[in-house]
C-alpha cells in the first residue's frame, strides 16, 4: 500500500496502519559546508572534515557523518510523519544502518513503512508504532535505514 502525506497533520495512532508506505517528495540537499561543519563539531574523522584527506581515504571523497545523515532523516520524519498533536516521543530504535555513503550534492527524501502498531496495555490512550524509516538518495539508493519505535496518542 502506498500513501501520500495526508492533507492534515493531525494524525493519531489509528492513522498509522501496518503496511502503509509514505514517500515524501520534499528533498534535503546535502551541502558540503554543512557536512564539514557537522563533522568538525561532532564527528571529526578525516573523511567528514578534510576534502584532501577524504579523497585518499576509504570512501574516495568527502562523506557526511552517519549522525548528520540521521539528523537529516529526523528533520523529514518530524515534519512529515509525526504529528504535533499526537507524538509522545520515542523509547528508542531497534536498528540503524548506513548502507551507502552520503556525499555533498546528494538529494535525500524520506520513505516510511509502518511495520506494526498496537495499543499500549499499560496506557490505553496511546499506541506503539514500529516504523522503518529510510532516506533515499537521487539514485533511489537507501543511505540510512532505522527501525523506529514511537508512542502515538490515540484519537479515542
Amino acid at each position: 500500500m502506498r500513501d501520500e502525506k495526508p492533507e492534515s497533520t493531525e494524525w493519531y495512532f489509528e492513522d498509522y496502519l501496518p503496511g502503509q508506505v509514505r514517500l515524501v517528495e520534499e528533498t534535503i540537499e546535502v551541502l558540503e559546508d554543512e557536512v564539514v561543519a557537522f563533522g568538525r563539531k561532532f564527528d571529526p574523522q578525516p573523511f567528514h572534515v578534510d576534502e584532501t584527506a577524504a579523497v585518499a581515504g576509504p570512501f574516495g571523497g568527502l562523506i557526511a557523518s552517519g549522525w548528520h545523515t540521521g539528523s537529516m532523516l529526523m528533520r523529514l520524519f518530524a515534519k512529515y510523519y509525526l504529528s504535533p498533536v499526537s507524538s509522545l516521543g520515542s523509547p528508542g530504535i531497534d536498528e540503524l544502518r548506513w548502507p551507502v555513503p552520503v556525499r555533498p550534492g546528494d538529494q535525500l527524501r524520506l520513505r516510511t513503512t509502518v511495520e506494526k502498531a498496537h495499543r499500549s496495555r499499560s496506557k490505553p490512550d496511546r499506541g506503539v508504532v514500529h516504523t522503518t524509516a529510510e532516506l533515499l538518495n537521487q539514485d533511489e539508493l537507501v543511505v540510512i535505514r532505522m527501525r523506529v519505535i514511537n508512542l502515538i496518542l490515540a484519537r479515542d
